[in-house]
């Protein structure tokens, strides 16, 4: 008997630990508000090396599947891992809502709105549902997305 409490007890403990793993890959929801935070200082203290830091990452701007976005007065990608100079304004979710169009319209100076929308995680192919913080900070538009 004791020996299936510890079979049992070693099993619960180890797919709790592979839970929180898990969760672990993804940024969460504050992790996300604050990162959008540390970028909008960026760029408010240095536009230009901001928005070159959040195209390659670094500075402590990639962080699992988080990063800072920014699109310009032009509806352009300034900063994106991949998208700088594709238009931010255009870009559609997987179900083809207008997420661009969307980011920009809530987009405001010194607020920090949501964007809901689907997308696929990293390395997958099926959308779900992710949830991007945006504000203004001078003439850009800036987000930082979190799956839910």
């Amino acid at each position: 008997m004791l020996r299936q409490l510890v079979t049992v007890s070693a099993f619960a403990f180890l797919g709790a630990a592979s839970g929180a793993a898990t969760a672990a890959e993804f940024g969460t929801s504050a992790e996300a508000k604050a990162m959008l935070e540390k970028a909008v200082a960026a760029v408010g203290a240095d536009k230009a090396k901001a928005l070159d830091m959040f195209t390659k990452g670094e500075g402590g701007f990639k962080d699992r599947d988080l990063y800072p976005y920014c699109g310009g007065p032009d509806g352009n990608f300034t900063a994106h891992p991949t998208l700088v100079g594709k238009s931010l304004k255009d870009l559609k979710d997987k179900a083809g809502k207008a997420l661009g169009e969307d980011v920009y319209a809530k987009a405001k100076a010194g607020a920090v709105s949501e964007v809901a929308y689907m997308w696929p995680r990293p390395g997958q192919a099926e959308p779900v549902a992710k949830v991007a913080y945006v504000t203004k900070v001078g003439d850009q538009v800036c987000a930082v997305g979190y799956y839910k």
